[in-house]
C-alpha cells in the first residue's frame, strides 16, 4: 500500500523505516529537507512540498502527519485540505486535542475528506516493538487502512492471551484499535498519557525514598545505602511492579547511577493537563493523574532525585531532552 508521512521527526521517520520494511511505499516530506533526503536514501519517495506529495499518490490517498499538535497541526491540515479530494483520508498520528479532532473531522467531512485521530504510543522504540495505535474515525478508512495499521503495530508477539477474553475478532491483540469515532484515537492516547504521569511519578518518588534512606537525618540504625540501579534489576523479574518503564528506569540508572546528566526539569506535553480536565469536565475523581502533573509544575522551580527520575525515563521512552535554561 502506498502512504504519504508528513514529518520526519523521532516518531515519523522511524514509522516511515517500520512500514518500508513491512513492505508499504511511502511518500516523505519534511520542513527540513535533510530528513527527507535520509529517508530517500533508505527507501522512501521524497516530496519536495505538499501538494507534490499529494501528486504522488493515487485515489483514494491517504496522508499521515506526525507534527507537533496545535497550531502546526491546524496549518497542515487546512493547506492538505485544499489537495486532497473526495474518498482521501487524512490521519493525524500525533497528540492533538481530541476536541480539535471532532471540529476538524466536521469541516473535512464537508469536503468529503475522512480525518482518523490516531494516538501513537511507542516512542523512540517503536521501530522495532512497534507502535500501540488509538485509532478514531469512520469505520470505512480505518478497514481500509487495516495493512498499514497491522504493520506498524506490534502484533501479538511473545505476550500471552489474557485469560477468558472472547471477542477473537478484536485487533486489540495484535497492538492497534479502532476506539470509535471522530476524537476517540486521542482522547484514548490523552488518558494513556495521563496514566504515564502517575505511573511515572510513583517510581520517581519510589526511588527517592530509596536513595533518601542513607540521610545522616536519620538515626544510624535506621540508615541504609541501597544501590537504586541494582534494586530496580531486581523489581524488574518477578515482581508485581514490573513494566516496560520500569525496565528503561534500570538502563537510565545503569547508565547514570546518580543521574547526574539530569537537572530534573521536568516538562508536559499537555495530555496530562486534558486527561484532568476531562476529569473536571466528567465529575470523576483523579487524585494521582492530577498530582503527578502539578508535581512536573513544580520541577521547574526546584529539582530533586525523584524529578531526574522523571527526566531520565522521559529521554529513555520519547527521546525528549530537558529543556535548556534558556527555555525554563
Amino acid at each position: 500500500m502506498k502512504i504519504a508521512m508528513i514529518g520526519l521527526g523521532k516518531m515519523g521517520a522511524n514509522m516511515t523505516r517500520r512500514l518500508i520494511n513491512n513492505g508499504h511505499e511511502v511518500v516523505v516530506y519534511d520542513l527540513n529537507p535533510d530528513n527527507v533526503t535520509h529517508l530517500v536514501s533508505e527507501g522512501a519517495e521524497g516530496a519536495s512540498s505538499l501538494k507534490d506529495l499529494v501528486s504522488r499518490l493515487s485515489a483514494p490517498r491517504a496522508v499521515w502527519i506526525m507534527v507537533p499538535a496545535g497550531e502546526v497541526v491546524e496549518k497542515t491540515v487546512t493547506i492538505l485540505a485544499e489537495f486532497l479530494k473526495p474518498g482521501d483520508t487524512l490521519i493525524d498520528g500525533g497528540n492533538s486535542y481530541y476536541k480539535d479532532d471532532v471540529r476538524r473531522a466536521g469541516m473535512l467531512k464537508d469536503r468529503g475528506i475522512y480525518l482518523l485521530d490516531v494516538g501513537t504510543s511507542g516512542g523512540t522504540w517503536g521501530i522495532e516493538r512497534g507502535y500501540s495505535l488509538m485509532i478514531g474515525g469512520e469505520q470505512d478508512p480505518v478497514q481500509r487502512l487495516e495493512p498499514i495499521f497491522k504493520a506498524l503495530a506490534p502484533g501479538r508477539g511473545d505476550i500471552s492471551p489474557t485469560p477468558h477474553r472472547t471477542d477473537s475478532a478484536s485487533t486489540a491483540e495484535q497492538g492497534y484499535l479502532h476506539c470509535g469515532v471522530a476524537g476517540a484515537g486521542h482522547f484514548v492516547k490523552m488518558i494513556h498519557n495521563g496514566i504515564e504521569y502517575g505511573l511515572m511519578q510513583a517510581y520517581a518518588e519510589g526511588f527517592d525514598i530509596l536513595r533518601g534512606a542513607a540521610s545522616e537525618s536519620l538515626p544510624e540504625a535506621f540508615r541504609y545505602q541501597f544501590e537504586c540501579s541494582e534494586i530496580a534489576e531486581l523489581w524488574r523479574r518477578g515482581s508485581v511492579i514490573s513494566s516496560w518503564l520500569l525496565d528503561l528506569t534500570a538502563q537510565a540508572l545503569a547508565e547514570d547511577p546518580d543521574l547526574s546528566n539530569y537537572s530534573g526539569y521536568v516538562t508536559d506535553s499537555g495530555e496530562g493537563r486534558w486527561t484532568v480536565q476531562a476529569a473536571v469536565e466528567e465529575a470523576v475523581s483523579a487524585e494521582v493523574l492530577t498530582a503527578a502533573l502539578y508535581a512536573r509544575f513544580r520541577s521547574r522551580q526546584q529539582h530533586t532525585f525523584g524529578e531526574k527520575m522523571l527526566s531520565a525515563m522521559r529521554q529513555q521512552f520519547g527521546g525528549h531532552i530537558e529543556a535548556g535554561k534558556d527555555e525554563k
